[in-house]
Formats: structure tokens, C-alpha cells, sequence
């Protein structure tokens, strides 16, 4: 079974910040640029980190290239 998770992503921020806006709706500041997956990359390990699960455990399903973003969570087996 899988989550699905709503985010609004804000990269090259002076901080990284995470704010709850919903039961499955995030926005996200992270210090990487929008450059070669690298905020996309950060936006999984602050995820991950606020969710308490392994970083492999989420799949970036739509938006890499977008600030809005599907970020799905695979339960645990």
C-alpha cells in the first residue's frame, strides 16, 4: 500500500524549512538549486527525515521539474 503526499517545494532557500499544511499536503524550503535533481534529491531526505522513514521508501511520482510535486510513501512490509 502506498501514501500519496502533496508538495510545494521552494529551492535555493537561505534555509530549510518543512511546514504541515494538511494531512497530506507539505511545503518544503531547501537550500539546493533546482539544478540536476539536487532539490529534488534534498526534498526526499527532509521528508524523510520529518516522516521517520528511510529515504527509499519515497518515490518522486510527478513534478521533478515542477515546485508542485506527488511524492509517494510505500508502507513498510
Amino acid at each position: 500500500m502506498q501514501t500519496y503526499l502533496r508538495l510545494k517545494v521552494h529551492a535555493e532557500s537561505k534555509k530549510e524549512k518543512f511546514v504541515v499544511k494538511g494531512s497530506d499536503r507539505y511545503e518544503l524550503w531547501v537550500r539546493e538549486p533546482a539544478e540536476g535533481g539536487r532539490a529534488n534529491k534534498a526534498v526526499l531526505a527532509l521528508l524523510a527525515a520529518h516522516l521517520g522513514v528511510p529515504a527509499g521508501r519515497l518515490w518522486l511520482i510527478k513534478g521533478a521539474r515542477e515546485p508542485s510535486k506527488i511524492v509517494a510513501v510505500k508502507e513498510a512490509s
